[in-house]
């Protein structure tokens, strides 16, 4: 599994994001979540009402302990 440091250190400047959405609405429009593979095992999690934030870095095996599917966002 990849460490922190190293998820960290990815470049995702040319990732592509993908959007999902659903559960708790917020007070601006519908909550939703974007979601990039950077790297065999690593993926960046970003929020769509905030795309100007840094997004979060996840192994495949976190976002599977978060009940987070890629496919959702039609990733694999």
């Amino acid at each position: 599994m990849i460490d922190g440091k190293k998820l960290y250190a990815l470049d995702i400047s040319s990732a592509r994001f993908a959007k999902a959405c659903g559960g708790n609405t917020h007070p601006d429009g519908e909550s939703c979540v974007t979601l990039a593979r950077i790297g065999d095992d690593a993926w960046a999690l970003g929020d769509s009402k905030h795309p100007d934030r840094t997004p979060l870095r996840f192994t495949t095996a976190e976002l599977d302990a978060a009940g987070i599917n890629p496919a959702a966002f039609g990733l694999t």
